[in-house]
This record gives C-alpha cells, structure tokens and sequence, in this order.
C-alpha cells in the first residue's frame, strides 16, 4: 500500500430540499457578489435556475451570469467567466449544472487570478496558485466533480481535451439533490452511470492491490449495477437514483484511490477521442473500457480481472483467465444494457485519425498504470472498438 495524502474540504449538502441551504452558505462565506454559471437551457426548463436567483434576491447577493457552457467545456467558456469576475468583482461561483459546468468553473476560478493564457494551466506551464471559492449545485451524477480538484476542459483551437486539477479548486460546499436529475433523458442518465463505472474501475484495476480500497471499489460497482436498471426504468425512484448520485462522487472524491497508483489509460484515449469528434464522455468510455481491458488482460493481470469476476459479478471457478473472460463480457453486457452505443462505427468514427489520436495521447506522458500502453497498443484498443 502506498503512501497518500488526502484532503476532503468540501461540504456535502445531501437530499430533498438541500438547496435552502444556499443563501446562509453563502453569507457564512462573506459571498457579495457570486458568478452563477450554466449550461444551456435545462436548469431553466426544470425550474433550479428560478429557485437559485430567488435565493440570491432574497439574501441580497449580487450575481452575474455565464451561460451556454458546453458538454465538453471549451477554454473559451473559460476566458469569458474569467472576465466577468474581473470585471464585476465577483467573490465566489456557483456552478449549477452538470460535471462540464463545474469543471469549467474550476477553470475560471483559477484563470481569474492568472494573466496569462488559461490554457497554460493544462499544458503544465502555470500552476494554480489562487482561486475563487465555488459551490457545485449538481445536475447530473457522473464526473464526480463535485467534490474533487480535477477538471478536463477542450481547446478547440489545437484540436486538445486535457486535464488539469489542485485541491484549490475542490468546491467549498456542493448541493446534492437527488430529485434534480428526475427530468433527465434517458441517454444522459445512461451515459452519467458508464462515466461513474469508469472512474471505479480507473482505481480498482491499478497497482498494487489495497484489500480495504479494492472492498469499497467493487461496494460501488455492485450498488452501481444494481441501481442503474431501477433508474433507466423508473427515472422518478428516489432511492435508486440518490443512490447513483452519491455513487458518482464517491467514484472520484480520492476515497477509491487511495494507496493505489491508479490508471486512467482508458479516460486519456476517451479525451482524444471526444476531442476529435466531440462525443458524450460516458459514451466513449464505455465504448473503449472492454476493449482496453482486453488489451491489458495476461498471465500477470489475470488475477485481478479474475477477483473482479468473482467479487462483483459471482462468477464461480477455479481458472482465473477463464474468470477474467467471463467478466469482461459481463462488463461489455452491462454497459450494452444502458442502451447506449456500443461501437465508435456507431458514431460514425472510423480509423482516418487513429494514428493522430495515439500520439496525442502520449504527447506530454506515459499513459496507463496496470500496464504502460504504447501507441500500438492505443491503436489496437481503437480497432476493436470499432
């Protein structure tokens, strides 16, 4: 078990009704005037954006607006918002909306106290030395972004998707209501529940092996394949769904990873491929996750995949290889259920930009940690997910 260090600053409000609790927050922080950023028109048509504006009003707290932030939030979003606070003097954010509009604001609350380019945070030129405070106000459950550092945002202009984080950017408090992601379609609903999955499995399939972490990762896996049918099908099932919700935030709060060298091979290639052809996050990932598992399946991962097999999906035997099939079709099978795609040919993606997207991933480091993938083996996890 390897050394860690772990923070969890912020405040988790979890529930029905939870967001009464928005105004007095913000006043116990010395909030004057917040940016109050969203994505397109969802937090109006299900009724959150007239709740939080009348919160505001009444306790007397100035606010700006930053709307239209994509599913794959792009820098411009951020050199924008970070402009608006300059401008307004804005003391805290609030980001109301799903993982891309809390990763966005992650962005902004950095490059507001940064003259340069905000992209340099992303390519490891700046660090983040200052930021404003932020509060998450949680629409979708998938990325987790509630209530960790990290942020992945799009540069459009380089045809790049990168991640980047500090634990300044960790939300002060964040809004967790269950009964928020009620109206959600379908698709996202699925999609939120593949990119919660990934993230276990991103830690759970790592180096070394932790007993207690492991526990709590295949905990969550199993919770996650319990309650992901009850939601796609009764999407107003309050238990099921809080369940997902809180599942997501656990899934990448630090708490699965600790002691563990973790992966992320597997959200690298998904990044190049949504950079190139702006796919659902969720999607790709579940599109890309049997095929790297595949990849990386031998003689010295078997043991794992195999635990993995008879830990969360009961399967029962005694050769390990064996097991470790069975289980990568039972994952395959699980993601196919959400109905969701199961090919990139389905998105229409074909191999033209296949050689372009494998360097890229390795531009700046090494990728994958259960094993080191090289550009042919990113290559041939692209080609089996055709």
């Amino acid at each position: 078990m390897n050394n860690f260090w772990l923070t969890l600053p912020t405040e988790i409000f979890f529930g029905k009704g939870q967001l009464s609790v928005l105004g007095k927050e913000l006043q116990k922080r010395g909030a004057k005037c917040v940016l109050l950023a969203y994505g397109h028109s969802s937090i109006k048509k299900n009724g959150i954006y007239d709740k939080v504006t009348a919160i505001l009003n009444d306790a007397g707290i100035k606010f700006v607006e930053l709307s239209g932030i994509d599913p794959n939030p792009r820098i411009t979003s951020v050199a924008k918002g970070a402009a608006l606070c300059r401008e307004n003097n804005v003391d805290f954010i609030i980001a109301a909306g799903a993982g891309s509009v809390i990763d966005c604001c992650k962005a902004i609350a950095a490059a507001r106290y940064y003259k340069g380019d905000p992209w340099d945070f992303f390519i490891r030129k700046a660090s983040v030395t200052k930021a404003l405070p932020i509060c998450a106000i949680l629409t979708l459950a998938a990325t987790g972004s509630e209530m960790n550092g990290g942020c992945v945002l799009s540069n459009e202009a380089t045809t790049e998707k990168l991640p980047m984080g500090s634990y300044k950017l960790k939300p002060r408090f964040s809004i967790l209501d269950p009964e928020f992601t009620f109206t959600l379609p379908k698709y996202q609903t699925a999609a939120g529940i593949a990119d919660i999955t990934s993230h276990v499995f991103e830690q759970y399939f790592s180096n070394p092996d932790v007993p207690i972490t492991d526990r709590l990762c295949e905990g969550v896996l199993k919770t996650i394949i319990e309650c992901a049918p009850i939601v796609l099908e009764e999407p107003e099932n309050y238990d099921a769904r809080a369940n997902i919700m809180w599942a997501s935030t656990i899934a990448l709060n630090s708490i699965l990873g600790l002691g563990k060298e973790e992966d992320w091979a597997t959200h690298m290639i998904e990044h190049e491929v949504s950079a190139q052809y702006d796919i659902t996050h969720g999607v790709g990932l579940a599109i890309l996750t049997p095929n790297w598992m595949k990849n990386v399946l031998s003689e010295e991962t078997k043991a794992k995949f195999a635990t993995y097999g008879r830990n969360v999906w009961n399967i029962t035997g005694t050769d390990d290889m064996d097991i470790s099939l069975k289980a990568i079709e039972k994952t395959a099978g699980f993601f196919k259920s959400l109905g969701i795609p199961t090919r990139l040919s389905e998105l229409g993606i074909d191999d033209s930009r296949f050689e372009v997207m494998a360097d890229s991933a390795l531009k700046y480091h090494g990728i994958g940690g259960l094993k080191r993938l090289s550009k042919v083996d990113i290559i041939e996890i692209l080609r089996n997910s055709l």
